[in-house]
C-alpha cells in the first residue's frame, strides 16, 4: 500500500500480539500488509450501511437446475426475472469444490465447483445483487492439498492441524455432533496420529496457533471481498481456537482473530460485512459484537426454534418475553441481527436453552418427528445425547399435513411477516421464498436428514407452479413480494429504526417499530392462533397489508397478520412540515 494508516497498524498489532507470542507479531505486520497490497486492487467498495431494503436470499448455487446450463448461470437467469425487486443480497452457500457436507467440507477454498460455474458466472450475478459468500475456515477436507501436504511432512504445512493424544480428557469439549472428536489418520511414512475433527471425519479443523494458519485466511478473505463478496459468513467461527481442558468454544483467541478479520477488511475493502454464524445460546451468540469492533452482524438464532414453538403452542408468551430483551444488544454504530427463519441447515434447539424447558423441546422434537422430519443430537460429553437439531422443512414443521393450501399459506405468511418486522436484517431462505415442503424422498435416498431441505429444483417446473395462481408456491412467492414491497417503503423497518414489543396475551405477539428521523411508526401484530382475536389499541392508522383503516380495535382471523401504519397525529405533522421548510430554506441560501 503507498501509504499505511498508523492507527490501523497500531491496533493489528495489539490483537495479534492478544493471540500469538511477542517473537511473531513484526513479521506478522509485515506478511499482513504484503497481503493487503495484493488484493488492493479490490479497494472499490464504500457502500453505506444497510438499511430496510437490504433482504437477503440464502441459496445453494445449484438449487434450480436447467439441463446443461451451469447452475450459477440459471440462478443469475432466474434471480434477474423474478428477484430483482424481492432481494437485494445472495447469500451463496459453499460454492467451492468439496467432498462431502453438501460443500462445508471444502477441498480448495480459492476456486469455484467447476460442476456450478465460475468466477464469471459470480461476477455476472454481482451486476444486480450484492453477494455474500461463505468461509467455512474452521476446518477443510482431508482431501484438500492442505492436508495432504500434512501427511507428506510437506514444511510449508506443519502443524497446520491438531494433532492430539486421545487419552486424554475432553469431557468439557462443547460438541455439536455426536461423532468422534478425534480421528484416526496415517501419515506417508506409515504414522498414526488423531487429528482434531469438530465436525466429521472428512471435516479436520485448522490450526489457528499456527500464524501462516491465519495468514491463508485472511489472503482467502481479501480474495472473497475483493471478488464480489460484500458479505462473508464465517461458519461455525466459534470453535477455531481450541485448547485441551477447556469448552473450546468462544475462547478469547477466536474472538480477537475476528477482530483483525475485522480490522483488515474495514481499511482495505471497506464496506465488506463480517456476519458470525454460532448456532448457541443467545448470551454466547451475541458475544460476537464485540464492542461494536468484531462482527458486523450476528446470526439471531433464537428467532427460528422460539417462532416455531409459539405457532406449535399458538402461545407467544416465551417469543414475548425473549422479544423485549432485544433493544440494547446491537446498538453499536454498523451492527444488526441477521435474522431468519429457515436455512440450509435445520432448526437448532441450542439457542433455546436459556428460554424453553427441556419438556418443550422434547416436545418440538416429537412434532418435527410426526410430520416426518427426523431429529439430530449432540454429544453432552457424559455419554448421554440431546436434541440439537430439528431437520424439516420450516413450511413443513409449522403447518399440518392435511391444511388447504390457503390455510399452509396463512400460516406460513404470518411466520414471515413476523420475520420480515423484527430489527435486524432478514434473509429468507429459497425454499421458503419458493413455498417447499418435506423433501422426504431426497432424505431417504441420500440418508442424510438436512436433505429434507435442499430439494434440487428443475427451473421450467418451477416457473410453471409459479404461474398457477392457487399452487402453494405462487401464494407463498407472490404474498411474499407484497410483503416485502411494503417493508422496503417504510423506514420504519430499518435495523436502526427503533423496536418495542407489547405484551398483549398469549395469542398476539405484538411489536412497534419507529423511525425518529422520518417519524414513521408501525405496529405490528399477529395473531398466532386458530381462532379470532379482538385486537385493541390506542392508535389510529391503516394495515398496510389489508388496507384496511384502523380506528382502535378490529378483530383478527386466524392467523392474520396487520402492518398499521399510525396516523400522524396534529403536532406531529406540523413538526414534520417546520422541518421540511428549514431544509429547504437551507437549500435556497446555499
Amino acid at each position: 500500500m503507498s501509504s499505511v494508516n498508523l492507527e490501523y497498524v497500531l491496533r493489528l498489532e495489539s490483537l495479534l500480539s492478544r493471540i500469538y507470542p511477542r517473537e511473531h507479531i513484526a513479521d506478522l505486520l509485515k506478511k499482513i500488509l504484503h497481503l493487503a497490497e495484493k488484493w488492493n486492487y479490490g479497494k472499490h467498495r464504500t457502500t453505506s450501511w444497510v438499511d430496510g431494503t437490504n433482504i437477503y436470499l440464502i441459496t445453494y448455487g445449484d438449487n434450480i437446475r436447467h439441463g446443461e446450463q451451469p447452475p450459477l448461470a440459471t440462478l443469475n437467469h432466474f434471480a434477474n426475472i423474478y428477484l430483482r425487486e424481492i432481494v437485494s443480497d445472495i447469500h451463496i452457500l459453499p460454492m467451492y469444490p468439496y467432498s462431502s457436507d453438501d460443500g462445508f467440507s471444502v477441498i480448495d477454498y480459492r476456486r469455484i465447483d467447476e460442476h456450478l460455474g465460475g468466477w464469471s458466472d459470480i461476477h455476472h450475478l454481482s451486476a444486480h445483487f450484492n453477494l455474500m459468500f461463505d468461509c467455512v475456515i474452521n476446518h477443510i477436507s482431508r482431501s484438500s492439498e492442505w492436508m495432504k501436504g500434512y501427511l507428506h511432512d510437506d514444511p510449508y504445512y506443519k502443524d497446520y492441524f491438531i494433532a492430539s493424544n486421545p487419552e486424554l480428557d475432553y469431557s468439557r469439549v462443547v460438541r455439536p455432533r455426536a461423532s468422534p472428536l478425534l480421528t484416526p489418520f496415517i501419515k506417508a511414512d506409515g504414522t498414526e496420529l488423531y487429528l482434531w475433527t469438530t465436525f466429521s471425519e472428512d471435516q479436520v479443523d485448522i490450526n489457528f496457533k499456527n500464524p501462516q494458519v491465519l495468514l491463508e485466511s485472511i489472503d482467502v478473505l481479501l480474495q472473497y471481498a475483493a471478488s464480489g463478496g460484500q458479505s462473508i459468513r464465517l461458519d461455525a467461527i466459534g470453535y477455531i481456537w481450541k485448547e485441551v481442558g477447556t469448552r473450546c468454544i468462544h475462547m478469547p483467541q477466536a474472538h480477537n482473530i475476528i477482530k483483525v478479520w475485522r480490522t483488515i477488511l474495514d481499511e482495505v475493502i471497506p464496506g465488506t460485512r463480517l456476519i458470525t454464524e454460532t448456532n448457541v445460546p443467545h448470551h454466547e451468540n451475541i458475544s460476537y459484537f464485540g464492542e461494536g469492533d468484531e462482527a458486523h452482524m450476528v446470526y439471531q438464532f433464537p428467532l427460528p426454534p422460539l417462532t416455531l414453538h409459539a405457532f406449535l403452542r399458538q402461545d407467544t408468551t416465551t417469543l414475548t418475553q425473549w422479544a423485549q430483551s432485544l433493544n440494547a444488544e446491537a446498538r453499536y454504530p454498523d451492527t444488526t441481527y441477521f435474522n431468519f427463519l429457515a436455512s440450509h441447515d435445520g432448526i437448532g434447539l441450542r439457542p433455546t436453552e436459556t428460554f424453553l424447558s427441556d419438556d418443550e423441546r422434547k416436545y418440538m422434537a416429537q412434532e418435527t418427528l410426526r410430520k416426518e422430519g427426523r431429529v439430530s443430537y449432540k454429544d453432552n460429553g457424559d455419554g448421554t445425547h440431546s436434541p440439537y437439531e430439528l431437520n424439516i422443512n420450516y413450511l413443513s414443521a409449522l403447518t399440518e399435513p392435511g391444511d388447504d393450501v390457503d390455510l399452509k399459506a396463512r400460516k406460513f405468511l404470518a411466520a414471515q411477516a413476523l420475520l420480515l418486522s423484527f430489527i435486524g436484517v432478514p434473509a429468507i431462505y429459497i425454499h421458503s421464498l419458493l413455498g417447499s415442503e418435506n423433501d422426504l424422498d431426497g432424505m431417504h435416498q441420500s440418508g442424510i436428514n438436512r436433505r429434507i431441505n435442499r430439494k434440487k429444483l428443475e427451473l421450467g417446473t418451477l416457473e410453471a407452479e409459479l404461474e398457477k395462481k392457487d399452487s402453494l408456491r405462487s401464494r407463498v412467492f407472490y404474498g411474499l413480494q407484497e410483503l416485502i414491497k411494503h417493508r422496503r417503503a417504510h423506514p420504519a423497518f430499518s435495523p436502526q429504526a427503533g423496536q418495542r414489543v407489547f405484551d398483549l396475551g398469549k395469542s398476539l405477539f405484538a411489536m412497534e417499530r419507529y423511525d425518529p428521523k422520518s417519524e414513521d411508526r408501525i405496529t405490528c401484530v399477529f395473531n398466532i392462533s386458530d381462532h379470532s382475536q379482538m385486537l385493541k389499541l390506542a392508535v389510529e392508522g391503516k394495515d398496510l397489508i389489508g388496507g384496511e383503516v384502523f380506528n382502535g380495535q378490529m378483530r383478527l382471523q386466524p392467523w392474520q397478520v396487520v402492518w398499521i401504519k399510525h396516523k400522524l397525529k396534529a403536532p406531529e405533522r406540523l413538526g414534520r412540515l417546520r422541518r421540511w421548510r428549514m431544509k429547504l430554506f437551507k437549500r435556497t441560501k446555499r
